[in-house]
This record gives structure tokens, C-alpha cells and sequence, in this order.
């Protein structure tokens, strides 16, 4: 049924157009397909994505189907698939405002109106939690450096301020800042642990994606790789007391403290809670006096 000018045969596996000779060098039940003029084949990717346009269009069905069976399915390999399955298809990553997807909202306040909103909130309240313990560090700082330490500390609140507790990290539409820590789409990707070039298990997310993927994404954590509590705020504090008349380089502890110099995002089984064994840079504690010169 197929005109023979225009026509070929392809392999099945990737699309690659056969010659008489490659199509003579085949092994036996090499599994091919035959084009018609202007066809075109792309490989097994092609009938994947034949695979998916029928679940988008079905999405609601398979999903409800899905959901039938696991009420009554009692083994737990088909039990976990079912379950992944329906995880998968109730996806809705690129809704961002909560009309699109009303249940990815559920359980959150009113006050939150798109995803990347909350989001950013939540990075805030970490970055606002740092900023109580570095305060409330101030007992045990010696009395004489205590207003010393109360200036940097308000130093470091008004540089947090003025970039918005750095939430943009965690919102889609500040795409020039967010993609140094997750893409446009909104995948985020363990960088745990920090010996190591990558995190082992290759854990990844996309909280954007549903109600259960953003409640996951609470348990992850922000990790100092030169420790918060053991290094970098004690040193600070020792910086204060013994700075003899020195600048303390309070922007140096706010990037430790606050921003990706220091932190990376981590699964929580790759929190390494362990003493990481890292020291600040002294040659960066002080900031470096400018040099004078006299002219004669």
C-alpha cells in the first residue's frame, strides 16, 4: 500500500535509515519499520511520547483507574507501582497560581496565592531562623565585645532584608537567581554529602510538581558546609573579642551564614550531621587595612 519511490526501512531501536548492505549485516528478528514518503521515525522515543500524549489525554481516567486498583490490590510490589504511578500523573509542575491547582494549596494559608509564593516563604523562614541563632549566640559573647557583636548582627539583618531573605532561590520567576540552585522547571537535586563529588543516591525533587512532592520537600535541608553552630558563629564571636582595634569582615560570615557560598540543599538522609571538620578562613576574619603613602 506503499509507494516504493520515498519509502524506507528503519530500525526500530533509534531510527536509523538502512542501506542494502547495513539491512544484509542485521541479525536475525531485528525488529524494523517501514516509512511511507514524509514519514518519520525517531526511535522507541516515539512511541513514548505516543505514550504520554494518550495519558495526558486520559490523565484524569488512568488516574482514577489507577486509584480503583490499589483499594483492592494487596501485593506491595503492585501496591508501590500503582502508588508511583498515580503520583507521577497528578503532577501539574507548570500551574503556578493556585486556580490552576487547588489541591497542591491544601492544608496551607489562605495568604498564599501561587506556588513559588510559599516557596520563597519557606527559604525566608529558614534564612530568618539562622539570623534568631546568630542573635541569640550574643550570651555568649564577652560583655566587652557585646555591642560590637549587636552592630554586626544588625548589619547582617539589614543586608538579609534588603535581598528579600534570599527567597528568590526558591521562585520560578526570578529566573536569573534561582537558576544557581534549581532550573526554570523547578527540579531541585541533592548536593549532598559534601566529601563527595555528588549525592550518592541521586536524590531529586520538584516541589511545583504536587501536594506531596511539596510537602516532601519540608523534610530537605540546608546544610552549612563549614558548620553554623560548631564554626562559623563561634568565630565570629571570637572575631568580635579579639579584633584589638581591627574591622571584623561581617560580610564574609553573612555569605557563610546565609547564602550558597556555604549552604547547599540536601536530602535529609544526606545531612551529614556528623562535625564536618572545617574551619573558617582566617586569612578573611578582618578585613585588610588599606595601604598609605606618604609622599615626599
Amino acid at each position: 500500500q506503499l509507494p516504493l519511490a520515498g519509502s524506507r526501512l528503519c530500525l526500530y531501536e533509534d531510527g536509523t535509515e538502512l542501506t542494502e548492505s547495513y539491512f544484509r549485516a542485521l541479525p536475525p528478528q531485528t525488529e524494523l519499520v517501514l516509512l511511507g514518503p514524509g514519514e518519520s521515525w525517531r526511535g522507541c522515543a516515539s512511541d513514548i511520547e505516543r505514550l504520554l500524549a494518550a495519558f495526558c489525554s486520559q490523565q484524569g481516567a488512568v488516574v482514577e483507574a489507577a486509584r480503583r486498583l490499589l483499594t483492592d490490590e494487596r501485593a506491595p510490589h503492585r501496591q508501590k507501582l500503582l502508588a508511583d504511578l498515580i503520583h507521577n500523573l497528578s503532577e501539574n509542575i507548570l500551574a503556578e497560581d493556585k486556580e490552576d491547582d487547588k489541591k497542591w494549596f491544601e492544608g496551607l494559608e489562605s495568604r498564599f496565592k501561587n506556588k513559588s509564593s510559599y516557596l520563597r516563604h519557606s527559604c525566608e523562614s529558614r534564612m530568618r531562623g539562622y539570623m534568631r541563632e546568630v542573635s541569640g549566640f550574643i550570651s555568649n559573647v564577652h560583655p566587652a565585645a557585646r555591642d560590637a557583636y549587636r552592630g554586626i548582627i544588625d548589619l547582617m539583618a539589614d543586608k538579609l532584608k534588603s535581598v528579600k531573605y534570599n527567597g528568590c532561590y526558591f521562585d520560578r520567576r526570578e529566573e536569573e537567581e534561582a537558576a544557581r540552585l534549581c532550573t526554570a522547571e523547578g527540579w531541585f537535586s541533592c548536593q549532598g554529602p559534601f566529601d563527595r563529588d555528588d549525592c550518592p543516591c541521586k536524590h531529586s525533587i520538584n516541589p511545583y510538581s504536587n501536594r506531596e512532592s511539596r510537602i516532601l520537600f519540608s523534610t530537605w535541608n540546608l546544610d552549612h558546609i563549614i558548620e553554623k553552630k560548631r564554626a562559623v558563629v563561634p568565630e565570629l564571636a571570637e572575631a568580635v573579642k579579639t579584633r584589638d582595634g581591627r574591622e571584623v569582615n561581617w560580610e564574609y560570615f553573612y555569605q557563610l551564614l546565609f547564602t550558597l557560598d556555604n549552604l547547599k540543599l540536601v536530602h535529609i538522609a544526606c545531612h551529614k550531621k556528623t562535625n564536618h571538620n572545617l574551619s573558617c578562613d582566617k586569612t578573611r576574619i578582618y578585613r585588610k587595612r588599606k595601604q598609605t603613602y606618604e609622599i615626599s
